[in-house]
């Protein structure tokens, strides 16, 4: 697989198999991932990757919590800015309406949202996920090399045939994440990353997730 071909392939998989990923090609996949653009070479990120036992602990950990909401709970950051403008927030919306009706889960049908919601925290049955974290001094252009990181990390593994979504969500429950992974108070959780392979019958994983056209983003100056 080419890198337009990994690209074009690469999307949130929110349903995997139980197919175990083989630690070594897990472990090759991240050591190429090491060079990932970094401004000053400060390779700002790091992660924990977790399986079996650890990752099962953790989603337990979260799991009694759900019941409760996120009441109480201090997400680590916001995720999405406050009073979102179009087209922004069109787009948010837009996807988040052709997951559910995928799923013939109706707009009125809180339950079902919820419990499509909660999937987030079983890291939607991935045998693996990677929880990435990076010190809070770190600025925007660092925040902007972990991105870069993880995309990097994305690509590979669609190369190895494996998939993953990235999961901002866990941060909601960052206290907890922090305290089973123990990471650094110093630290700010960022997300997790499910890995592993895609469910290729899932409704949820076949839903249109359409882009802008380039031109609402990008102008080009100088050119013929």
């Amino acid at each position: 697989m080419n890198v337009s071909e990994a690209v074009a392939h690469r999307r949130s998989i929110r349903a995997f198999t139980d197919q175990a990923v083989d630690s070594d090609l897990l472990r090759s996949i991240l050591e190429k991932a090491q060079r990932s653009p970094s401004g000053g070479n400060l390779q700002s990120w790091n992660a924990k990757v977790l399986t079996g036992e650890p990752l099962e602990a953790l989603k337990a950990a979260v799991a009694a919590k759900l019941p409760e909401g996120p009441v109480g709970q201090t997400p680590e950051y916001p995720i999405y800015p406050p009073k979102l403008p179009d087209p922004y927030r069109s787009r948010r919306f837009g996807v988040g309406e052709a997951m559910y009706a995928g799923l013939n889960i109706d707009r009125n049908d809180k339950m079902g949202r919820m419990m499509q919601m909660a999937q987030n925290f079983r890291a939607f049955d991935a045998p693996v996920c990677l929880f990435v974290h990076l010190p809070k001094y770190m600025g925007p252009p660092q925040w902007s090399d972990c991105g870069m990181w993880l995309q990097t990390l994305m690509l590979l593994l669609c190369e190895a045939g494996l998939d993953s979504c990235a999961q901002e969500a866990w941060s909601i429950y960052g206290d907890i994440v922090r305290d089973q992974l123990s990471i650094p108070e110093d630290d700010i959780f960022f997300c997790g990353l499910a890995i592993g392979y895609r469910d290729k019958d899932a409704l949820i994983n076949t839903f249109p997730v359409p882009r802008a056209p380039m031109d609402e983003s990008v102008t080009f100056h100088g050119f013929d």
